[in-house]
């Protein structure tokens, strides 16, 4: 008996050493975890924010066709409204999932953002049916939905924690015929 307690000193830095141990390695790994979830939803929801924008946008350039069929819009490409139908319902089948995987996986700010963009673009597409000729009021409608859509991009950059990024915002110029030929 006065060997065991001799060696009890021993024995119990041997189990406290292997509970520490354990604790250790167990929080580690939890610690670890937790982390490789969190980067797999940040980068799920990057790959939902960007779909979101894209189809978004889809319907965007659409807008701008037409918007030159009208004579609205400068655009190269114009297309008849009777023609866009069908793209315009593409489109929009395109955009109901997205936003249904946006109101899941998108922060509050975020899907806030994308609602206040997506009716900036659904008045626009309003505006198109209705064949409106007026190049003043669609330059206005053109403007805010860049506004929305900037905000939208400063909020999924907030919550990526992702650095500022370009304004999408520069001045197209096509130069002279005769710059062409040169």
């Amino acid at each position: 008996m006065p060997e065991f307690i001799q060696q009890l000193p021993a024995l119990l830095g041997v189990v406290i050493g292997a509970l520490g141990s354990y604790v250790a390695i167990t929080r580690g790994d939890r610690i670890r975890f937790r982390r490789e979830q969190a980067a797999r939803w940040e980068e799920r929801r990057l790959a939902v924010y960007t779909e979101y924008a894209r189809v978004l946008k889809q319907t965007v350039s659409l807008t701008y066709r037409v918007a030159a069929h009208l004579g609205n819009d400068p655009h190269p490409h114009p297309l008849s409204p009777e023609a866009a139908v069908p793209h315009f319902a593409q489109a929009t089948e395109a955009r109901d999932p997205a936003g249904e995987a946006l109101l899941m996986l998108g922060a509050p700010d975020v899907v806030e953002e994308a609602r206040t963009w997506v009716l900036l673009v659904i008045r626009m597409e309003r505006f198109l049916r209705e064949d409106t000729h007026d190049p003043e009021a669609w330059s206005t409608l053109l403007e805010r939905q860049r506004a929305a859509r900037a905000a939208y991009y400063a909020a999924v950059r907030r919550d990526l924690a992702l650095p500022p990024g370009h304004p999408g915002r520069w001045p197209v110029t096509v130069p002279p015929a005769d710059a062409q030929a040169q």
